[in-house]
């Protein structure tokens, strides 16, 4: 039976995560994500996504250490970034920087030390590139500061606000895993025939590259700065329904009621009300979006998803929309790697089949 884009077929049976749309549930290992944005940092749901347990004292010290002397770029891969021309967009920059990073140290079977390194270059990679093409000193990262604290810290030169980093950390736990999407479908294939955990990363970064997948919050930062604009939330919000307007951030594929992932990053911002207007008007505005859209499509279930906060926090922490994908793969890689190394476990390579739908043509014989 032929299912375009494979919709609803089981490609695999995972442990990492589980999310029920109809519900608005998303879990890692079980744990459910508003809990875990609620108790945990980046770090600790990392270890959880690649050993299936929380950390304790010394596990938790041991990944933090493992991060951080992993950050520094290679010499080789340092002098590729400053050789890419300047038109170049920064998912491809990704890409090629990371898949410059193979060798003899990734080879088939991959494993979670391979995982910590790709996962700490990832901010390196983007803070050096963004500081490249401003014509800025590269920030060089610290050894002192926590994995989101130092990629804001190379992006911008200073150590992060405390309301800054813990939403930026929060954006980055909840998009680290998100089931079988595209990305991961990518990086699972790739692994499944035994090829390394590079290439396996380089795939879903080629994937997480579409519109379709990784595409950025920027309609949801117009239809802020729209409204801080005219000064006036309710009549902007009107407006745009009373044309038959779309209203970006809300509503969403999966999620039938509320996006878990936008209700724990509400929660993490609604902790620093009054230190950020820009968080201050998110939380305005989804209040008007939600009793407005229950006035003009009374029925619907249409609530803010994730990329609405996502786009609140970026324009807070003052980050280039050329830069939200990026920072999603950032995030999502240690998903990505949990993955490559969930199927490396158990591995059968994915070899689906087609339908031939062409036309037959009489058959040429050849006389011996």
């Amino acid at each position: 039976m032929y299912i375009p884009g494979l919709k609803g077929i089981v490609a695999a049976e995972t442990k990492i995560s589980h999310i029920d749309g109809e519900k608005g549930v998303l879990s890692y290992r079980g744990y459910n994500i508003l809990e875990i944005t609620k108790k945990y940092s980046f770090e600790e749901t990392a270890y959880l996504l690649w050993f299936g347990e929380f950390p304790n004292k010394e596990q938790l010290k041991f990944l933090k250490d493992q991060l951080s002397s992993f950050r520094e770029l290679p010499k080789h891969v340092e002098e590729l970034l400053s050789h890419l021309p300047a038109e170049m967009d920064m998912m491809s920059v990704l890409r090629t920087a990371i898949s410059a990073i193979g060798g003899k140290d990734y080879t088939w079977k991959p494993t979670v030390e391979q995982a910590m390194r790709l996962t700490a270059l990832f901010p390196t990679m983007i803070a050096y590139r963004k500081n490249q093409l401003e014509g800025k000193p590269f920030i060089h990262p610290s050894k002192d500061l926590n994995h989101v604290e130092n990629y804001l810290y190379m992006l911008n030169g200073k150590v992060p606000s405390k309301a800054h980093a813990n939403a930026l950390e929060t954006y980055m736990i909840l998009t680290m895993e998100h089931g079988m999407n595209a990305s991961t479908f990518a990086a699972r294939v790739t692994v499944s025939t035994e090829s390394d955990l590079v290439s396996a990363i380089t795939s879903a970064i080629g994937t997480m590259k579409g519109p379709l997948h990784g595409g950025a919050p920027s309609e949801v930062i117009d239809l802020l700065n729209e409204i801080h604009v005219m000064g006036d939330a309710e009549e902007v919000v009107r407006t745009k329904l009373a044309n038959g307007e779309k209203l970006m951030g809300f509503g969403h594929r999966v999620y039938k009621t509320v996006d878990p992932r936008a209700a724990a990053l509400k929660a993490k911002i609604k902790d620093f009300t009054g230190q950020d207007p820009w968080l201050d008007l998110a939380l305005n505005v989804e209040k008007i979006g939600i009793e407005l859209l229950q006035e003009y499509k009374p029925g619907r279930s249409l609530y803010t998803n994730v990329e609405f906060y996502a786009a609140a926090i970026m324009n807070a922490i003052q980050m280039e929309p050329e830069l939200f994908t990026p920072t999603f793969s950032a995030s999502r890689v240690v998903g990505w790697s949990a993955h490559v190394l969930e199927q490396s476990e158990k591995n059968v390579i994915f070899r689906p089949e087609s339908n031939f739908i062409g036309e037959f043509h009489n058959e040429l014989t050849t006389a011996f």
